[in-house]
């Protein structure tokens, strides 16, 4: 067992950076604007320890957004984010990383740079429990074959698969991931299906955006639509037939 480790962030939020206690996250009427432009409009959900639950809805929905906002990238924002005990809803991303939130944005924030170790090492490991780099490397071992390469020489599969791996060194155990699977050719789509799947499976907590509907439905426990900045509505993934009906409704796909 991790002997319990609680330190005060600025904002004087104790964090746990032990990494022994999963904790969910509640967001209850959360509005969110970029400069006067109101874009995010009463927007509540849940996701519980060890879920895996997919936001979906049409380009400009809202979805980038509220991860931004649960991550302290959108800064003009009111009502409640919850993560555990602790409200976050005010906290810095560099706050929020700590108490064990990780983000892996849409375009992977590779450093072309940097090699592919480089990268990996770049963000400090922030609570115990991480993947350590053997691990990482049995997971990814392609990243391992290129540890000398600049970022600029990496395929999309393979940044995406380093984005992954740089915050699972950190030690968070809730991961946003933003359209994991954009651009990616079908056997690394594969790929990083069975990767969120392991991680499924080691008690990590996702929540993701994605459109390849094929995909999360291979992986998603509950979705959670977005229309114009609104939660209009969610569902369980009973089974891939009913999901595609039922998100066929909402994205006339």
């Amino acid at each position: 067992m991790f002997e319990k480790t609680i330190k005060r962030s600025p904002a004087g939020v104790a964090l746990d950076t032990t990494g022994a206690h999963p904790a969910g996250l509640a967001i209850r009427e959360l509005d969110g604007w970029y400069d006067d432009s109101h874009v995010l409009h009463a927007v509540s959900l849940s996701v519980l320890p060890g879920e895996v639950v997919t936001l979906v809805g049409r380009n400009g929905a809202g979805k980038t957004t509220t991860l931004r906002a649960i991550i302290g990238l959108l800064r003009k924002k009111r009502g409640s984010i919850r993560f555990g005990s602790a409200d976050i809803g005010d906290l810095g991303p560099r706050d929020i990383a700590r108490l064990g939130i990780a983000y892996v944005p849409e375009e992977r924030g590779i450093y072309a740079r940097l090699n592919v170790l480089e990268n990996l090492r770049l963000p400090p490991v922030l609570r115990q429990g991480g993947m350590t780099e053997a691990q990482i490397f049995a997971l990814f071992p392609n990243l391992q074959e290129r540890l000398s390469s600049m970022g600029t020489q990496l395929s999309g599969g393979e940044q995406q698969m380093l984005a992954i791996a740089r915050v699972l060194r950190t030690g968070s155990r809730f991961i946003l991931l933003d359209e994991p699977t954009e651009g990616l050719a079908p056997v690394i789509v594969q790929k990083i299906r069975d990767t969120l799947m392991h991680l499924r499976s080691l008690g990590y907590t996702l929540l993701l955006v994605e459109q390849n509907l094929q995909f999360a439905a291979s992986i998603t426990d509950r979705y959670c639509v977005l229309e114009t900045g609104r939660v209009v509505d969610t569902f369980d993934n009973l089974n891939a037939h009913h999901a595609h009906a039922q998100l066929r409704r909402y994205l006339s796909v």
